[in-house]
């Protein structure tokens, strides 16, 4: 065990230019941590920074840290966009249950880890608590672990216990949690997918959905099903009302019976009350949750997961507009997937039918330098407020029909002119 430092600068002083740094990410980001290596900008040099999301306050600037630091993301989110698109920084294209890989084969040899962790127990152990994900990953495999000890961490049950002993530096915060609240981007288009996506889930299934407006769309147009369950990446609040009301139980769950399984949670403070201590939810790496044969066992899993824009003929792209790298590949092949496989599962594709700029999200071709996430082959169900194309076992030009039917209508005419040019009438 080595030196415990009391101050963030302190912690931070041990990184060392050239060496690659885990940061954990979502409503878990080390915030104080990474404002005090910022600091050491100009000083540090061809430092590489690793993570999937990000949340909080702390300032991705390529201009002002270009000359210190590389992003080099595993999912992009809005705080890293910017330097993920300039020359400081890239993308991995990784599904989210292959990251661990990277770590433990050294292929992404991680030299430190800076985590965010609850004040430990009497027996000295700490709780990673909302984002479990990969960072439990990034704990065993990194040669250095700095962590920031926060008040306010929730302590959740899983795979995200750590020992004091585990952890090399440390400093003690209180520092309130950033909060997302989707509830309140809810319109109408998204009320009418969740209406058409609620009709196609069936008592007793295992959901995965998410967050987002249309996840919590979706949520609020199932209180009258029983016997839910939740095997997922993440969630948001609108599930809480659900297992309140009883609606989600997991009592049909094969794997994890009785129990919420997630990777990490984005939210707000109820959401956070929620999760702490509370042993109805399993905060599990997300190696195991998203591992399409964990996915699988479960019956009727339903995976809602949404895209960028798909064309014709079923290709997702979900990860890039055009070559701008946007999000990332992250756990949708390994839900939809696993979904497909699972007894009486479903996978859904739910979007909108336009872009916020009026544009058809369904398209005859892909943009230039688009990422296809999800292949043709792996998709069953697109669901727009317009409703639901199932495109399984329907060849080509099948697909483009269902798809027409459910575009935009102020699109429809000149989507079924490209259809009629590659198709034939």
């Amino acid at each position: 065990m080595g030196m415990k430092y009391r101050t963030a600068q302190e912690a931070i002083n041990s990184i060392k230019s050239g060496q690659r740094v885990f940061m954990q990410g979502s409503a878990a980001t080390p915030s104080i941590l990474l404002k005090s290596l910022f600091e050491r900008k100009g000083e540090l040099k061809n430092v590489e920074l690793v993570s999937i999301s990000t949340l909080g306050n702390v300032v991705f600037n390529s201009k002002e840290l270009g000359e210190s630091f590389f992003i080099n993301s595993l999912f992009v989110s809005d705080s890293v966009r910017e330097m993920v698109n300039s020359d400081c920084g890239e993308y991995v294209p990784v599904f989210l249950s292959e990251i661990h890989l990277l770590f433990e084969r050294n292929i992404l040899e991680l030299d430190v880890a800076l985590i965010h962790v609850s004040p430990p127990d009497k027996h000295g152990f700490c709780s990673l608590g909302t984002s479990v994900d990969v960072t439990r990953s990034a704990v065993k495999n990194a040669k250095q672990v700095i962590a920031q000890i926060n008040k306010q961490m929730p302590r959740t049950h899983g795979d995200g216990i750590i020992h004091m002993d585990e952890i090399d530096a440390f400093l003690e915060v209180d520092e309130l949690w950033p909060e997302v609240n989707y509830e309140k981007s809810v319109d109408d288009a998204d009320r009418a997918i969740g209406k058409f996506c609620a009709e196609l889930i069936e008592d007793g299934s295992t959901l995965q959905m998410g967050i987002g407006a249309i996840p919590d769309a979706v949520l609020s147009c199932l209180h009258q099903h029983k016997n839910l369950g939740v095997h997922t990446e993440m969630f948001s609040d609108g599930i809480i009302p659900l297992v309140e009301k009883g609606v989600i139980n997991n009592k049909n769950k094969k794997n994890h019976p009785g129990k919420i399984v997630t990777g990490f949670v984005i939210g707000t403070k109820k959401l956070y009350d929620f999760v702490d201590d509370n042993p109805q939810v399993a905060f599990l790496d997300v190696g195991y949750v998203n591992d399409t044969k964990v996915i699988r066992a479960n019956p009727k899993v339903v995976a809602i997961n949404s895209a960028i824009e798909i064309d014709i003929t079923g290709q997702v792209c979900s990860d890039s507009i055009g070559t701008y790298q946007y999000s990332g590949v992250g756990g949708q092949m390994d839900f939809i997937r696993g979904a497909a496989l699972s007894e009486g599962g479903k996978p859904i594709i739910a979007m909108k039918s336009i872009a916020r700029n009026g544009a058809s999200k369904i398209v005859p071709l892909l943009k230039e330098g688009a990422g296809v996430v999800t292949t043709r082959a792996h998709v069953h169900y697109v669901v727009t407020e317009y409703g639901v194309a199932y495109l399984f076992g329907k060849n080509l030009r099948q697909r483009a029909m269902a798809l027409l039917n459910i575009a935009h209508p102020m699109h429809r005419e000149w989507l079924e002119k490209e259809i009629i040019k590659r198709f034939g009438a």
